[in-house]
C-alpha cells in the first residue's frame, strides 16, 4: 500500500499539472506563443553534504522554461528547474526536475556506500496571497541517487526597495520518505562496521525547517543578480541519524551568489 500511495501521488500531480495546459487547442496547442528561458548558476559555501559540519563550495545551475505574457512576480534560488504548463499570474504550476551530485564516501562518511548522481523529477504550485507574498511547493520522485519521494514548501515575502533592488525571505520546509532518508542517513550494520558510525535505519517525516533570503538585483530586463543565505535545522529521521550526531550537525547555513539571463522566444 505504502509502495502503491506513493507512485499515486507523483502521478496525481502530473495530472493535475498537465490536463488543463492540453485542454482547448489540443494536446500540443498550448505549445504555441511567446515562451521565455532562464538561463544562470549559483555558486555558494555550505555543507559539504547534507548533514556535515564541514564546509565546501559548490555550484548549481539555474533553469526555468514557461510561456511568456504574465510577467513572474517572484523567483527564488531554491526554485528547481520548472516548466510552467499554467500561469495566469496569481497561479503558476508545472513540471520540475532537480539535478542531484554524487556523495563520495570518504573523510567522515568513510565505510558507507556512495550515493550515486542522478535527479528527481515531479510537479510544482505556487500562488501569490497577496501582491508581496508568493507560496511554492515541489513534490519530486528520485531518479538513479534514491527511489524515495521529496517535497518541499516555501512562503517568501518580497518588497522593492527601487525598482532594481528586492528584498525577500521566508520560512522553508522539506519532507520526505524512508527511502530517501535510508540512501542519505541510514547506516547498514556492514556500513557500521566498516565506519564505525552506530547502526540506523530511518523512517520517512520532515527532514528539516528554516528560514532563508535575498537580495536581489536587476541588472537590466534580462539579467538578474542575487546575494543570498539560507539556514536549516535537521529534524525527524535526519536529526536522529548516527551521521549527523555522531559526525555531523544539524545546523546547515548556505551563502551564495547567484546570476542569471533571461531569453524570450516565440514557438
Amino acid at each position: 500500500m505504502l509502495f502503491f500511495g506513493r507512485y499515486s501521488v507523483a502521478a496525481a500531480t502530473l495530472v493535475l499539472v498537465a490536463s488543463p495546459a492540453m485542454a482547448g487547442d489540443g494536446a500540443f496547442g498550448w505549445i504555441k506563443g511567446d515562451w521565455y528561458l532562464t538561463l544562470g548558476a549559483t555558486g555558494m559555501v555550505g555543507p559539504s553534504f547534507e548533514g556535515s559540519k564541514k564546509f565546501m563550495f559548490s555550484a548549481q545551475p539555474i533553469i526555468s522554461l514557461g510561456k511568456a505574457g504574465n510577467d513572474t512576480r517572484f523567483s527564488s534560488r531554491n526554485d528547481n528547474i520548472s516548466l510552467a504548463l499554467i500561469d495566469d499570474g496569481v497561479v503558476r504550476a508545472g513540471a520540475t526536475g532537480k539535478i542531484i551530485f554524487g556523495r563520495d564516501a570518504e573523510d567522515e562518511l568513510e565505510g558507507l556506500h556512495d550515493v550515486r548522481w542522478g535527479g528527481e523529477v515531479g510537479g510544482f504550485f505556487e500562488f501569490y496571497p497577496t501582491d508581496w507574498m508568493r507560496a511554492r511547493a515541489e513534490v519530486r520522485h528520485g531518479i538513479r541517487s534514491h527511489s524515495g519521494l521529496v517535497a518541499d514548501i516555501a512562503v517568501d515575502a518580497f518588497h522593492d526597495v527601487t525598482p532594481a533592488i528586492r528584498v525577500s525571505g521566508g520560512p522553508r520546509v522539506s519532507f520526505a520518505t524512508d527511502d530517501y532518508f535510508d540512501t542519505y542517513y541510514g547506516v547498514n550494520a556492514q556500513e557500521s562496521a566498516a565506519s564505525g558510525l552506530s547502526q540506523y535505519d530511518p523512517g520517512g517525516g520532515v527532514k528539516s525547517a528554516g528560514i532563508g533570503g535575498a537580495i536581489t538585483w536587476k541588472a537590466t530586463d534580462n539579467v538578474t543578480a542575487s546575494l543570498f543565505t539560507e539556514y536549516s535545522r535537521l529534524m525527524g529521521p535526519a536529526a536522529d541519524s548516527s551521521i549527523v550526531k555522531e559526525r555531523g550537525s544539524r545546523d546547515q547555513l548556505t551563502v551564495g551568489v547567484s546570476t542569471s539571463y533571461r531569453f524570450d522566444f516565440n514557438l
